[in-house]
């Protein structure tokens, strides 16, 4: 019955169903937000594609931050010449606005986050992809330990070589790990730095300069190398989104380690911002189908693809980027391809 009204709304003012999103089935028409909730699990609570959520947010630039979500927030389900659109009442003094898709580029603690934070702060803040083995090498390194130790714990004193920034005291100490390469091609996509810890430059002397070591999450050893701390956004308040040309790739690792990938699970993918990829984008994941002998003919016979999860882009790279499974009906697994949902 609301689809059916809602078609007669869409047509009603000028054909205009085909920019409609699709409410999903026993949608509610009023939500409130409570603490825990990200705003995937929101969405998904109203649309089939939860990846559309901006297309019910309407914006008023009048209203300070009105694409921000707080617990007590009351969501409203209206229609505005037609389409559907999302209410926001404040809780306790906030007061009635409607939503903006505007991104905020600010954290803002309070509000809810895109996705589940936890899932994913370690790699916003400590992982890292180096576009080459000349790039490694090229870097400062630890030099030495304190009283000559080969390995060093958090608080101890170590030494680096090299040629470090004027101004940047705090460097990521990582070891060479992975070298990911495009599955089809074979061209070297990245390498994945290993996180060691971090350290903070107390002294110089020519390019050798003393640090602390800050925060480990193993012995550093000497040949481990250095590299500035990147600033990278630790909240998630990115808008899902479509993305804007056509993705076919895969996954290509599992940085935790797993072999089968399930839900909040994160995972490499071959596909970066040269691409196309930006932070927000959701991709469908198909898993790969079996190559299984036809007994009757004795072929060869490869099974379709099948479309098994979801996931969001939330750290891109050149040539590579991180996303985080948000859906998944089986279990997924390396070379599973990524599509435009």
């Amino acid at each position: 019955m609301r689809k059916s009204l809602l078609a007669l709304l869409l047509v009603a003012v000028g054909g205009i169903a085909n920019a409609a999103v699709q409410l999903k089935d026993g949608h509610p028409e009023q939500y409130t937000v409570v603490k825990g909730d990200t705003l995937w699990d929101i969405s998904g609570r109203f649309l089939s594609e939860p990846w559309k959520w901006p297309e019910l947010w309407h914006a008023n630039p009048q209203i300070e931050n009105p694409h921000l979500i707080y617990p007590g927030d009351s969501l409203s389900l209206v229609y505005v010449d037609g389409q559907p659109r999302l209410m926001l009442n404040r809780g306790a003094s906030r007061g009635t606005i409607k939503l903006s898709p505007t991104v905020r580029t600010t954290p803002i603690a309070e509000a809810i986050s895109t996705i589940p934070l936890e899932a994913i702060n370690s790699f916003l803040l400590n992982n890292r992809i180096v576009d080459s083995a000349e790039e490694f090498q090229a870097a400062p390194y630890i030099v030495a330990g304190n009283a000559e130790r080969v390995i060093s714990g958090s608080g101890d004193r170590i030494y680096g070589r090299g040629e470090f920034k004027d101004g940047i005291n705090i460097y990521g100490i990582f070891r060479q790990g992975k070298t990911y390469k495009d599955p089809e091609t074979g061209e070297v996509l990245g390498i994945n730095a290993d996180d060691v810890g971090s350290a903070e430059i107390v002294d110089t002397e020519g390019d050798i300069a003393t640090m602390l070591l800050t925060r480990v999450t193993q012995e550093a050893r000497i040949g481990d190398r250095l590299f500035p701390s990147e600033e990278r956004a630790v909240n998630s308040t990115f808008m899902p989104s479509e993305p804007e040309g056509d993705i076919n790739g895969v996954i290509l690792d599992v940085p935790r380690g797993v072999t089968q990938i399930g839900q909040l699970d994160v995972v490499t993918l071959n596909k970066g911002e040269r691409d196309g990829l930006k932070v927000g984008n959701v991709l469908a994941v198909y898993k790969t189908g079996e190559t299984v002998r036809d007994r009757v003919t004795g072929e060869n016979v490869k099974i379709p693809d099948e479309r098994s999860g979801l996931l969001m882009v939330f750290r891109t790279y050149d040539k590579l980027s991180y996303g985080l499974v948000l859906q998944a009906t089986r279990s997924l697994s390396v070379m599973d391809k990524v599509r435009n949902p």
